[in-house]
């Protein structure tokens, strides 16, 4: 069923998605910091040079961006890019509330596929379809269809341009693996994920069988949990969008998730996100890691201490053949900046294929902002670098599908989420109450029965 969007006119909503955009899909690590990218005057919207301030979020990616962007960028065009660099849950706060206010304190903004859809709706954004139009360079034809597909708006226009796209995978050490004596399976089941926990965990001091996010946020923990359900046949809402949150299959597929986390997982699983989950599996902490197929860059750069240890297997799943997400960090212009056309040279820079070969020469290959561009996985010198992960992550975005991830028709596209408004901040609430069953606060069942009235609520507000 065609997802039903409407435009967001309620104060009280955008306060309230302001603070419940938190932690999303592919967050990465680094620390909060803001900074400039000095170069070029500050002349107006000019390709010739300009100025314009960027916000985006600070996992490891966008942190070589801040790098590279001053001596080649701005260099080049004469237009000075002023960076905020925020966490995922702030920095998703900000652009919020800057972008519904339409008050143009930013011209770009690290957006993403779940925002496109009511973002675009709402007229926050601007449309590029001109300017891909007009940029002969640019090469659109080049961006995967999965993450294009995922940035267009209602009306079929685009409304982003992709800095790198994802989907999930299972990383699992090689080493501790022939070490207790198993194999991963070409293509996991959950089921068997978890004997594999159970046989992994502790075959080296101080290693847990596998480390599953559980910090509150409705990226966070239901990012890779959402999957979980999909694969066991549930879902957020039915096709009339009639919440489903304390169906069997939902819960059936939380208490597998809870168990498996608080019996082979890391310890303080309740306070874990992306961040930590990569800093255990490079520090040696877990012998396995279900999220985001963009950590394998940082598993596999040139001064990881697990390079080399790391192999790669599809999402697990039980009643579905496929179950990874599909998510990409991509750049949106607002529609009240004054800047542009300035702007648009930096995004249409940021998502070349010349800024990926500049990552590949500056810091190397396997750093490169993949998963939207064809040319990067033909490319011989990629596939040298990445050979332990490119393949994979390319089959796990193709077969990503956001109309049909479960066993029954959906209200709204959206894998590990549902292209709604109203989800972050219903998702994040009920996030919480997850968050505490891993804490052993409370029961999966009571968690979710509380949730099913928040999911409800949201569900209400899409109908008719």
């Amino acid at each position: 069923m065609a997802a039903r969007r409407r435009a967001v006119t309620s104060v009280a909503f955008v306060a309230g998605l302001a603070v419940a955009l938190a932690g999303c899909a592919g967050a990465g690590g680094g620390s909060s910091s803001g900074g400039d990218a000095a170069g070029g005057d500050a002349s107006g919207d000019s390709a010739a040079g300009g100025e314009i301030s960027v916000i985006m979020v600070n996992n490891p990616q966008m942190e070589d961006l801040q790098t590279l962007t001053a001596d080649n960028f701005t260099a080049d065009t004469g237009i000075t890019v002023n960076f905020t660099v925020l966490p995922e849950n702030d920095v998703r706060d900000s652009i919020a509330t800057d972008f519904s206010a339409q008050a143009g304190q930013y011209d770009v903004a690290t957006i993403s596929n779940y925002e496109v859809p009511f973002f675009s709706t709402n007229g926050w954004l601007t449309n590029l379809d001109e300017y891909v139009a007009a940029d002969e360079e640019f090469n659109q034809d080049d961006i995967l269809a999965p993450i294009a597909d995922g940035l267009r708006g209602e009306d079929g226009s685009l409304y982003g341009q992709p800095f790198y796209g994802e989907s999930s995978f299972l990383m699992y050490r090689t080493d501790v693996f022939e070490e207790a004596g198993v194999t991963m399976p070409e293509n996991p089941t959950w089921d068997e994920v978890a004997e594999l926990a159970e046989a992994t965990d502790g075959v080296q001091d101080g290693m847990d069988g596998i480390c599953l996010r559980g910090l509150p946020g409705w990226g966070q923990v239901f990012a890779p949990l959402t999957t979980v359900v999909n694969t066991f046949g549930g879902t957020w809402f039915d096709e009339n969008f009639d919440a489903q949150v304390n169906s069997p299959e939902f819960v059936e597929a939380t208490q597998f998730y809870v168990d498996l986390v608080t019996e082979h997982g890391q310890p303080g699983a309740a306070n874990s996100g992306f961040t930590e989950c990569l800093n255990a599996m490079t520090q040696g902490g877990t012998a396995m890691w279900y999220d985001a197929t963009s950590a394998a860059g940082s598993l596999e750069a040139e001064d990881s201490p697990v390079k080399g240890l790391i192999g790669y297997a599809p999402a697990p799943v039980k009643e579905t053949d496929s179950s990874g997400w599909l998510y990409s960090w991509a750049w949106g212009i607002q529609e009240a900046s004054t800047n542009k056309d300035a702007a648009w040279e930096f995004v249409s820079w940021a998502s070349s294929q010349e800024y990926e070969e500049l990552v590949a020469e500056e810091i190397g290959w396997a750093n490169v902002p993949a998963g939207k561009r064809t040319s990067t996985y033909e490319n011989p010198e990629y596939q040298e670098a990445a050979a332990a992960f490119y393949e994979a992550t390319e089959q796990a975005i193709s077969s990503a599908d956001p109309l049909d991830p479960g066993v029954q028709p959906r209200p709204a596209p959206g894998i590990q989420f549902v292209a709604v408004p109203e989800f972050a901040g219903m998702a994040t609430e009920v996030s919480l109450q997850v968050s505490a069953a891993i804490a052993g606060q409370t029961t999966v069942q009571e968690a979710l029965d509380a949730g099913q009235e928040l999911a409800q609520a949201a569900g209400d507000a899409n109908k008719g």
